[in-house]
């Protein structure tokens, strides 16, 4: 099998770590692991693995015949068989397929708020599922909303996983006191619910105690990152609340906090979880997309409904006020996300899947 992952971006977000790991892991396992950025490159460039094959496309508009003729000739000069799509990376993946049909053009769907949209939201994304060999998707709501309204037959459910990056270089410190510090990897997008974390932090009074909140992604200087910001400064925990945009040394930054959080109104299925289970943190998720399998409330974590700053926190208050019950949280989800996300288990699947096409 020759395989080429299809993404837009290289920043630091969920599928664009996806589109990274499945070609990382898949190096070796296979004749050829390729990658392509379609539009723009950032710091998860740096993770990909030497023998991985890399093409930036710079594309720079829905449909630019330059970047097509470029993506046909990597595909055509390393024979690849199968085009795994991650995103919104369907519609060129399509229309590649029209100038190589032999292609096998798997779509992957990390989109966790698909699964409450309708139809008319998703015409494009329809007419494209004519020609998908297959469809992943990251959490079962997404597996059934793929089944009541696209036409690809063949849909599978695989969960995430993540790879530890050797080559990571030890780059950010983190501020605030050694083992009070709460960590939330999620760029700063609307879904992501920066403002609640902001909030809930603030009305705890923990900042006296020593405590200081972190948020690690990517700042996109738009209106919701100075909401967020002027939060900050109105809520007067400016010593206490830090920012650090887009970072690439993710397991180096996780080794310096004792709680990761999420709070996100809606999810697919977070890689970020994942990681702070890796890292051995105490995490407080919220209950929404499949964050609810991965956290069992007071086993491995605690969960809370993200419209709801009260159930916040109560878990900010619980876990910053017994260092034992914080451990025992994290020790629980290291194991199981060692247990139940392995990448070799998940990497066998996607091998018998494209196999299967």
């Amino acid at each position: 099998m020759r395989t080429l992952q299809l993404i837009d971006a290289l920043d630091a977000g969920g599928a664009e770590r996806m589109a990274v790991n499945y070609a990382n892991a898949l190096l070796g396992k296979v004749a050829f692991s390729g990658l392509v950025a379609t539009r723009k490159e950032g710091p998860l460039k740096d993770q990909l693995e030497p023998g991985v094959s890399y093409l930036y496309l710079n594309k720079e508009k829905t449909l630019d015949l330059n970047a097509i003729a470029r993506l046909r000739e990597f595909v055509q000069l390393h024979q690849v068989s199968i085009v795994h799509a991650h995103g919104t990376t369907f519609f060129i993946a399509i229309l590649l397929k029209f100038v190589v049909p032999r292609l096998k053009i798997v779509w992957h769907d990390h989109n966790g708020a698909r699964s409450n949209q309708k139809k008319g939201h998703n015409k494009v994304l329809i007419f494209c599922s004519y020609f998908f060999s297959s469809i992943i998707v990251v959490n079962q709501q997404l597996e059934e909303w793929a089944t009541r309204n696209l036409f690809t037959r063949k849909i599978i459910y695989l969960p995430n996983f993540t790879l530890p990056n050797p080559n990571e270089e030890k780059q950010t410190i983190l501020k605030g006191q050694t083992e009070k510090r709460i960590v939330c990897l999620s760029n700063l997008r609307h879904p992501k619910n920066h403002l609640t974390l902001t909030k809930a932090f603030s009305n705890t009074g923990l900042a006296k105690k020593g405590w200081t909140l972190h948020f690690v992604g990517k700042d996109y200087k738009d209106e919701y990152a100075n909401t967020l910001k002027e939060c900050i400064f109105e809520l007067q925990v400016e010593q206490y609340v830090f920012l650090y945009d887009s970072c690439s040394d993710v397991d180096f930054i996780l080794s310096q906090a004792e709680i990761g959080v999420l709070a996100s109104y809606y999810e697919g299925f977070p890689v970020t979880l994942l990681e702070y289970g890796i890292a051995g943190l105490a995490v407080i998720s919220t209950n929404v997309g499949y964050c609810g399998s991965i956290i069992q409330h007071n086993t491995n974590g605690l969960l809370f409904d993200p419209t709801v700053i009260g159930e916040l926190e109560q878990h900010f208050l619980s876990l910053c006020n017994d260092a034992t019950w914080r451990y025992a949280l994290g020790q629980q989800l290291k194991k199981d996300v060692a247990e139940l996300y392995s990448t070799d288990v998940l990497i066998t699947k996607v091998l018998q899947h494209y196999q299967s096409l």
